[in-house]
């Protein structure tokens, strides 16, 4: 089995370093230029479907790339973005901070194992247990050991599944950092154990 697993592209959120968590964003005509060089990087993959994001970044990034191919498209919660409660559509640019929002929030992104979610949000203990779940589930399905899947995700999904196969800590969450949107990070796996081929792959 291969997975290739895509951050979404470009949102006007993300150009504007708001918190989108699960607020169902759009993409911007940007993120859709790069889904589409994307679709060309990947033009030669033989995907035999996709797992999807509810979120409509997510889904828009997967129709693109998969554009003139009969390839279904399969949602699954366990892929949407960690919610960040009362903070989501929040702004964490520090030349226009959000007053609503507490300065230490920035420790997501810098220091992750100091950060407390909000109480109406999700825990990065959580985003991972639900993902890992689905890496696990996914890579043990006997009917896909021999597919080739799309997953279309979130940067903090798709980093939380990394995370989960490297077994990071969570002081050290983001790894390399954050993938670039329409990042692709590509797994082998093999008798239900993912090895990462490329992370955060660009194609534009």
């Amino acid at each position: 089995m291969k997975l290739y697993l895509i951050r979404h592209g470009e949102t006007d959120y993300n150009k504007m370093k708001r918190n989108q968590g699960q607020i169902d964003i759009p993409l911007n005509e940007y993120g859709r230029e790069l889904a589409r060089k994307t679709r060309e990087g990947l033009a030669e993959v033989p995907f035999d479907l996709c797992l999807c994001s509810p979120l409509s970044r997510a889904r828009e990034t997967a129709e693109i790339i998969l554009e003139g191919r009969d390839i279904p498209i399969i949602t699954d919660e366990r892929l949407i973005e960690i919610s960040f409660g009362r903070y989501e559509g929040r702004c964490w640019n520090p030349d226009t901070w959000d007053e609503e929002m507490p300065r230490d929030f920035q420790c997501f992104f810098t220091e992750p194992g100091r950060y407390e979610a909000p109480d109406d949000g999700e825990t990065l203990e959580h985003l991972e247990e639900r993902t890992g779940e689905f890496l696990q589930e996914i890579c043990h399905k006997k009917e896909y050991q021999n597919h080739t899947i799309l997953v279309s995700t979130h940067g903090g999904a798709l980093a939380s599944m990394i995370a989960n196969i490297k077994k990071l800590p969570k002081e050290n969450f983001w790894g390399d950092g954050c993938s670039h949107n329409c990042g692709v990070t590509i797994l082998d796996v093999r008798d239900g154990v993912p090895v990462i081929l490329a992370e955060d792959r660009i194609y534009y």
